[in-house]
């Protein structure tokens, strides 16, 4: 992705959740993941949370991220798979008021590189609710590294050409 000194770094506040039943704040790995590559890349992390696959207390943490101004943007990690416990996209995408359907896509078709056609077994997705970003990734570490590298590390910043979120923050609200 092409960056260029043109544009200053704008810092956002990006919220990190973790969904799973079975991961304690000790072997959050996903989420450590990417707390420290938010932080690494310039950016706050003002609230971070796990919590259980739970579909209402996911959409509830979730929808008061989202009505909190401060908060530009939510990395969400777990819950995208097909078991039966798996319902982040469930919780999450009623909040949505408008998909971003490229990310999952994007993610889908990098992943091949990595993991092959079991790609086609992640429900990974994107979109933007209330002027914030949210990102839906898979659980593992190495999902969320993938997701991290080659996607949103650049969209969330604001010196990546042509285009990116960062930049549009200001005219999400128009």
């Amino acid at each position: 992705m092409p960056m260029t000194a043109e544009r200053d770094f704008i810092p956002l506040q990006v919220c990190v959740l973790t969904v799973s039943d079975t991961r304690t704040a000790a072997n959050d790995t996903s989420g450590d993941y990417l707390v420290q590559s938010l932080e690494a890349a310039g950016h706050r992390v003002p609230m971070r949370a796990l919590m259980p696959d739970d579909r209402y207390r996911l959409r509830a943490i979730v929808a008061q991220w989202i009505a909190d101004p401060e908060v530009d943007g939510i990395l969400v990690t777990g819950g995208t798979g097909f078991t039966g416990r798996d319902s982040t996209p469930e919780a999450l995408l009623p909040l949505l008021d408008k998909e971003m359907p490229g990310f999952g896509e994007l993610f889908r078709a990098v992943s091949v590189e990595e993991i092959g056609t079991s790609s086609l077994q992640s429900r990974a997705f994107a979109g933007l609710a209330n002027a914030t970003f949210l990102f839906a990734l898979p659980g593992s570490t190495s999902a969320c590294r993938t997701a991290w590298e080659k996607i949103i590390r650049h969209q969330l910043d604001a010196r990546t050409k042509p285009c990116n979120l960062a930049t549009l923050r200001p005219r999400l609200r128009e």
